[in-house]
């Protein structure tokens, strides 16, 4: 393309603009722009100077003994392997990041030898049966404010009872599956 040729392109593009600033002027004037007194679509929104109610309280998370009969260790077993960067499910395992993890159904919380926790696992007190392996797999966190387990969390509830199935197994002597007065009970509260 020739110098000329540039110019024209040029003055095209020019012209385009021109014509397109012309458009919207003119456009204006036909319809003017007007700001409306009141809102066309008036929403009614009711004064009120009552305090909110108390803020909303967090469930815990969904029973969890009902779904430990028919749980499938070896799904658990899949889903621990996402733990073994941390921890141990062998007996003669060694502690890693996190304690062994042999044995922990209805064990004491932090009672693992040679295992240095953290203050808030630590003071905690209790042992971990079944509703506090639940509610700690599906939140850390959120259960225990101050811990330093890293882990999200297990939000599917047939995820956690499969965990918690293979975490049974996981001992000398399985502790004793949840009895129908016990479902009961867990299901009332």
């Amino acid at each position: 393309m020739d110098e000329l040729g540039f110019n024209k392109l040029f003055a095209g593009v020019l012209l385009a603009g021109l014509v397109l600033m012309a458009g919207v002027k003119f456009a204006d004037v036909l319809v003017p722009h007007t700001e409306l007194v009141e809102n066309a679509y008036a929403i009614k929104v009711p004064e009120t100077t009552a305090v909110a109610g108390a803020a909303p309280v967090e469930m815990g998370p969904e029973p969890i003994l009902a779904l430990l009969a028919d749980a499938n260790p070896s799904a658990g077993e899949k889903l621990a392997k996402k733990c073994t960067a941390c921890h141990v499910f062998a007996a003669d395992g060694a502690n890693k990041v996190g304690p062994v993890l042999w044995g922990v159904v209805n064990a004491a919380k932090g009672a693992v030898d040679g295992f240095s926790y953290s203050s808030a696992l630590a003071g905690f007190g209790g042992v971990w049966d079944y509703q506090s392996l639940n509610a700690f797999l599906a939140k850390p966190k959120a259960y225990m404010s101050g811990t330093k387990m890293n882990f999200a969390g297990l939000k599917k509830p047939q995820d956690r009872a499969n965990m918690i199935a293979y975490l049974r197994q996981q001992a000398d002597t399985a502790a004793a599956l949840p009895t129908a007065e016990e479902i009961a009970a867990e299901s009332e509260s």
